[in-house]
């Protein structure tokens, strides 16, 4: 998803092989991702989206400018994911590492690419989940009705 301060931004969804960069949108007080080339354009990601760096990821960090390795984290794969939700007006995009950290998108230094290698799989829309309900109680009632009509079996 895009963040709510992307409301006035361009965007598009992202696709697997997209390779993406994380970056300052203009006019905003945010950061996310954009195709590699395309930097006003933000690429909104769907929770579960998994995401390889090509280098390990770099965020934030309150002593960073004493050394470079502070905000390096150990790892170059991520999972997109949503958090606070309930709260509107705070950020929600965030990055779930393979430790469990959460890293908010809003924290990790612009610049880094990565590729997205896998989107999450697509809920049954409601409707074709109660066909397939219905279809499956309709399997159970014929199956205890012949049971019942024919006995045990032996």
């Amino acid at each position: 998803m895009c963040d709510y301060s992307l409301h006035d931004v361009a965007s598009r969804d992202a696709q697997v092989g997209d390779r993406l960069v994380t970056c300052e949108f203009r006019c905003t007080t945010t950061r996310g991702f954009a195709a590699v080339g395309v930097p006003n354009v933000a690429v909104c990601l769907q929770p579960g989206t998994e995401l390889v760096f090509e280098r390990p990821i770099r965020r934030e960090h309150r002593l960073r400018r004493f050394h470079h390795s502070f905000g390096l984290c150990a790892f170059t794969s991520a999972i997109f994911r949503q958090v606070g939700l309930e709260s509107p007006h705070q950020h929600h995009d965030a990055l779930e590492l393979p430790d469990g950290t959460i890293i908010m998108l809003t924290r990790l230094l612009a610049g880094q690419t990565a590729t997205v290698l896998q989107m999450p799989v697509k809920a049954a829309r409601p409707d074709a989940v109660s066909r397939a309900a219905t279809a499956c109680n309709g399997l159970i009632e014929r199956s205890v009705i012949d049971f019942t009509a024919h006995g045990r079996p032996s």
